[in-house]
């Protein structure tokens, strides 16, 4: 099994940061795509960034330019660097990884972490 533990979350003001991390724990041999997603209340989950095991990336448009997505395959841990913060940015925001848990590398499965409330409020 394995657990996905998110944290840096928070309030902010409008143009402040926050850096979020998850970390994937248990049994994990190999991590291929992790992912940022965000859900407001009454609204779709939407994917926020991703990143592959070679370190491609990829935004949504509304993020691009503003938040980073990095990886540390050493730790386990997937973190988004979040600058320019908007009170549109105001959401929980889940962590997703794409994991093989044992040396068969086609069988790999998705987790998600518990969320964690980023607010930005003047």
């Amino acid at each position: 099994q394995v657990q996905l533990v998110e944290s840096g979350g928070g309030l902010v003001q409008p143009g402040g940061s926050l850096r979020l991390s998850c970390v994937a724990s248990g049994t994990v041999f190999k991590i291929w795509t992790m992912a940022w997603h965000r859900q407001v209340p009454g609204k779709q989950r939407e994917q926020v960034a991703i990143i592959d095991s070679e370190e491609g990336t990829d935004y949504e448009d509304s993020v691009k330019g503003r938040f980073t997505i990095s990886r540390d395959n050493a730790k386990n841990t997937v973190y988004l660097q979040m600058n320019n913060l908007k009170p549109e940015d105001t959401a929980v925001y889940y962590c997703e990884m794409r994991v093989s848990p044992t040396i068969q590398l086609s069988r790999a499965y998705n987790y998600w972490g518990q969320g964690t409330q980023v607010t930005v409020f003047p």
